[in-house]
């Protein structure tokens, strides 16, 4: 059987790693900017973010029954996308991490099951990988979602992909699968995949070195030179090895400003909002 492990995100606590396998201390681990100090039986936590919620593990990495959910601290299942708030103080988002950075399994949000765990996506019934490792940490906006029924002028009609907004944290840090991270949005690509618009927001997280210096799209190819133009190409391209044609960008191809990312993220916490009240119909998606 599958081990299972459950890791408590609380802030002046100690959380404990619960499997069916002894594990070997020695190194550090990060999860939702919290700092571990690993140890045979327990890690003691300092936190930036407390979220009152465990991360639980069920079934084996990459296979098929893979499933990250979220819980409460009364033990209870909540979604990921649904339940954690999106804002976390002025311009500041908390971010869900899908797929760490360096890694090439194709992680996401099952918004179609009960309270929306985190697994691999799929394809024919086989498990879906980039052809690369993605360079920078993916995830969502939760309380976020992109209407397929809305067709968006500035974005060549584009209508919604019916998912939650996408982020590309360019933090040095890899991050782990189910980790929440407090982020500024310096950024937005308007992606279009196969004729539906997916937007990729570009942020960064609070803890980063280079957080301070970095307030808007400008501030990122001074910062990190290259890196808009990188996340924009490999967007852009990763298809193509499949046979698949070259995603397109819409805004004349470029990134556009954070002000403009921050007009994203309201309109599609508005859809959010219309679609958890049941305004619009919700087809396949879970609302739980």
């Amino acid at each position: 059987m599958a081990a299972t492990r459950a890791i408590t995100i609380a802030s002046n606590s100690t959380c404990t790693l619960l499997s069916k396998k002894p594990f070997v201390g020695g190194t550090a681990l990060s999860l939702g900017n919290l700092k571990f100090c690993r140890t045979r039986r327990s890690y003691t936590c300092r936190a930036i973010y407390n979220p009152q919620i465990v991360v639980k593990e069920e079934g084996q990495p990459e296979t098929l029954d893979y499933r990250v959910f979220f819980v409460d601290k009364s033990g209870k299942k909540v979604s990921p996308w649904h339940d954690i708030p999106l804002r976390s103080g002025d311009d500041i988002f908390n971010f869900i991490v899908e797929i760490p950075k360096k890694s090439s399994a194709k992680m996401e949000v099952a918004t179609d099951e009960a309270f929306t765990p985190i697994k691999q996506d799929t394809k024919k019934g086989k498990l879906r990988y980039y052809p690369y490792n993605i360079h920078w940490n993916y995830g969502l906006l939760p309380q976020t979602w992109e209407d397929p029924s809305f067709a968006n002028a500035e974005v060549d009609g584009a209508f919604g992909d019916n998912d939650p907004v996408d982020v590309v944290e360019i933090g040095e840090r890899q991050r782990k699968i189910g980790e929440v991270l407090k982020v500024k949005p310096l950024g937005a690509l308007a992606m279009i995949d196969e004729g539906e618009l997916d937007w990729k927001i570009v942020a960064i997280s609070l803890d980063d070195p280079k957080a301070s210096l970095v307030n808007d799209v400008n501030d990122v190819e001074k910062h990190f030179p290259g890196t808009l133009t990188a996340i924009r190409d490999w967007f852009r391209d990763y298809k193509i090895p499949d046979g698949k044609p070259a995603n397109k960008f819409g805004l004349g191809n470029q990134a556009a400003n954070k002000e403009y990312a921050l007009k994203v993220i309201t309109e599609t916490n508005e859809s959010w909002n219309k679609l958890i009240k049941r305004s619009i119909p919700a087809g396949e998606l879970s609302l739980a």
